[in-house]
């Protein structure tokens, strides 16, 4: 577990390991979300916009209607690494 330090305007600086571990590049956002028990859970933004989606689904499927199902099993792959 890193510790960081809060600056006087209020910013952390995150790690290189960190900053790695999410995979970020100079210029990526994060997703900072407030959990119920005093945490806060940082994620990497997804990049792109959400056109991007529609080509890459059309390239898993050969072009075909793919079910609702199917679809999720692609983005979960894709978020996993695994495409």
């Amino acid at each position: 577990m890193d510790t960081l330090k809060v600056t006087a305007e209020g910013q952390l600086t995150l790690t290189a390991e960190l900053l790695k571990h999410l995979g970020m590049q100079p210029g990526d956002k994060l997703l900072a979300s407030e959990l119920p028990n005093g945490s806060v859970e940082l994620r990497a933004a997804p990049k792109g916009d959400i056109s991007n989606a529609f080509g890459f689904l059309r390239a898993q499927s050969g072009g075909r209607s793919l079910s609702i199902e199917e679809i999720n099993e692609i983005i979960s792959a894709s978020w996993a690494g695994e495409r």
